[in-house]
């Protein structure tokens, strides 16, 4: 990538640099080069995750961190909403949390129509449903929610033309989902941040999971703020090579419509 992939190099140096973690030259590039391989890390292992046996690829989780916290949730029987943004090794979380429980994951539909057998194969292991981002899908979200079970989705995945609001993502404007906000607000789940941090030398993983405060993501703003603390634990893991400030087609047409509107 990094020799082949010129424009999605400049993408990673251009998000790493607007994101200030990293700031001198030395960090920034030795930064991008690392981005760069966990990213070539990703897409290696998600091939495995879709292909191997659920005992094997349970064997790769070595822990899991505060999972007395989903078991606190479901004795409240009010939903789980698990929020796995693009760090680490986010497909192995609900394969996970699946082979526990029952849990409905929002997905979009890739562009490469032959990978879709794969995703379907590889995510659907016992108790995890996938639900299409559409208007079915996120009635699949919210009844399984009020049976009390679990609901995932990638928080900073970029939402259609209407779906969304521009809200801050390390100081840029971005394009953000509303489904999460009114997910939480609507039905008082409980709301967990996933991620599933790589290990060294392919040790495995180990998964993390931070329960929010209620209200915490309230608006897609406090949602953003609630991705970036999660991205600045691992940021050489986060998916920077990921779009996060693409225009949707009419979104911003659509958006200063509405600011016009409530200002007239």
């Amino acid at each position: 990538m990094f020799l082949l992939m010129p424009k999605s190099k400049q993408l990673i140096r251009n998000h790493l640099i607007q994101s200030q973690l990293f700031t001198d030259n030395a960090s920034l590039n030795e930064a991008i080069k690392l981005t760069i391989l966990e990213s070539g890390k990703s897409i290696v292992e998600s091939l495995a995750l879709w292909q191997k046996k659920e005992s094997e690829i349970l064997s790769w989780v070595k822990s899991c961190k505060n999972w007395h916290l989903v078991d606190e949730a479901i004795a409240k029987n009010k939903g789980l909403l698990f929020l796995t943004p693009h760090l680490g090794c986010f497909e192995i979380t609900s394969i996970f949390y699946g082979a526990k429980h029952p849990i409905t994951v929002l997905y979009r539909p890739p562009k490469i129509q032959w990978l879709m057998p794969f995703i379907q194969a590889g995510r659907t292991r016992n108790n995890v449903k996938l639900a299409p981002a559409n208007l079915q899908g996120v009635r699949m979200l919210i009844h399984a929610l009020k049976r009390g079970e679990a609901v995932g989705m990638l928080p900073d995945q970029i939402p259609a033309s209407g779906e969304g609001e521009w809200a801050p993502f390390f100081g840029k404007t971005a394009y953000t989902m509303t489904l999460a906000s009114k997910l939480a607000n609507k039905t008082g789940a409980t709301v967990i941040m996933a991620f599933g941090e790589r290990l060294a030398n392919g040790e495995g993983f180990d998964i993390h999971l931070t329960q929010l405060a209620d209200g915490a993501i309230a608006t897609p703003a406090l949602l953003n703020k609630a991705i970036e603390q999660q991205v600045m634990q691992q940021p050489l893991q986060y998916l920077w090579r990921y779009p996060r400030y693409k225009i949707r087609r009419h979104a911003m047409h659509k958006d200063k419509a509405a600011s016009n509107a409530q200002s007239d």
